[in-house]
């Protein structure tokens, strides 16, 4: 079969996001338009703001990546759009204009869930440095903003399946991440902050036991469609962190903090660790440890129970350099080949969407005219 080309366009929360890919397997251009400018000052993002800021990125942001694909309307052979999950005006954004753009250009639409897009995300950039000896299944370990998902993935005739063995109870690890940069005044997107300063303080300085969920099937071994679960919780250790900071009588310096820190337009890293002390650096660096070593435990854990040989880390957090580092030794010690999408493939992105839709164009499984987005879409 000739080459396809995919239009992908992501909207699902507060990047609006455009991209070209050549038969699922090589980026031809990919855009993303950020708006962290515009919910920083709320510490987290606002979904009217998110909508918002979406109409007006679209249009440039899909011209910009057909500019840079050196690609016309008329050169894409199909559209992909993320369909959910995610923020349910922002994501309808993104189909509104996708739909338009289809039914204008007469091009076949898919219809792609965001977490899909994540796993494909790796599979993609593994084709693109031409390694097609990945072994299946694969665990897919999705973990993001919004996300802490487990799936057992197998490619299925054209098609692929999605089995669930895993997921958060309450918030998920990247919503931790930024929620304890709130409560420390390390001000949003939180993750990354938290990553650049935990090397400088000691892990192991305040004790973080998480959360044992207690699952009754995890007895004997059974069939992967009814097999045992490993769940998350992860509100638990963003409470013990505000009860360290209350009994420690930390507010006062945090005050002076975020403060410090508003004073700058763009601070940097240098400019984060000028304004916390050793005792903040420590809780940093102990809270990363904490969520790190639960995300790195049970996944392997998983891995060794349905017995894979390929496993995927995936979403914004699996940019977190610990979190690299560490499944990479575990895994290694287990035997298992752990897989990484680049840094800008972990944050959302439309490539992964456009990757994760060549297989339904195979297929020909093309969105209906009245399909609509779906804020809490389930990947199976």
């Amino acid at each position: 079969m000739s080459d396809a080309y995919i239009l992908g366009i992501e909207s699902s929360c507060d990047e609006t996001a455009a991209a070209v890919v050549r038969s699922g397997e090589e980026v031809i251009s990919n855009v993303i338009f950020s708006q962290f400018a515009t919910h920083s000052p709320y510490g987290g993002v606002v979904p009217e703001l998110a909508s918002r800021e979406h109409l007006r990125a679209i249009v440039p942001v899909v011209r910009k990546a057909l500019d840079d694909a050196e690609k016309t309307y008329e050169g894409i052979d199909a559209l992909a759009v993320t369909q959910g999950p995610g923020l349910a005006g922002a994501l309808l954004v993104g189909i509104s204009y996708a739909k338009a753009l289809a039914f204008a250009l007469d091009r076949p639409l898919i219809a792609v869930n965001h977490l899909e897009g994540h796993i494909h995300a790796v599979l993609l950039e593994e084709r693109q440095k031409g390694n097609r000896e990945l072994e299946f299944p694969v665990l897919a370990l999705v973990v993001s903003g919004g996300h802490t998902h487990l799936y057992i993935a197998e490619e299925h005739e054209k098609s692929w399946r999605y089995h669930n063995i895993g997921h958060t109870r309450d918030d998920a690890a990247g919503e931790a991440f930024d929620k304890v940069a709130k409560l420390l005044g390390l001000g949003y997107p939180g993750g990354p902050v938290i990553d650049k300063l935990a090397k400088f303080g000691d892990p192991n300085a305040v004790r973080f036991p998480l959360s044992q969920i207690k699952h009754p099937d995890r007895i004997g071994k059974r069939s992967r469609g009814d097999g045992p679960q490993f769940d998350f919780s992860y509100s638990g250790i963003k409470t013990s962190v505000l009860r360290y900071i209350e009994t420690h009588g930390m507010n006062a310096g945090i005050e002076e903090r975020r403060a410090m820190l508003s004073r700058i337009s763009k601070p940097e890293i240098d400019d984060f660790r000028k304004a916390c002390d050793q005792q903040t650096l420590d809780l940093v660096a102990s809270f990363q440890r904490a969520l790190v070593q639960d995300l790195v435990g049970k996944t392997l854990a998983a891995a060794h129970e349905y017995e894979v040989a390929s496993l995927f880390v995936t979403g914004g957090v699996a940019a977190n350099n610990e979190l690299r580092e560490r499944f990479e030794q575990a895994a290694s010690r287990e035997g298992v080949r752990v897989y990484f999408p680049s840094r800008q493939l972990s944050t959302d992105n439309a490539a992964m969407i456009a990757a994760a839709a060549y297989p339904k164009f195979l297929a020909e499984d093309f969105a209906q005219p009245e399909f609509s987005a779906e804020a809490s879409l389930r990947l199976k």
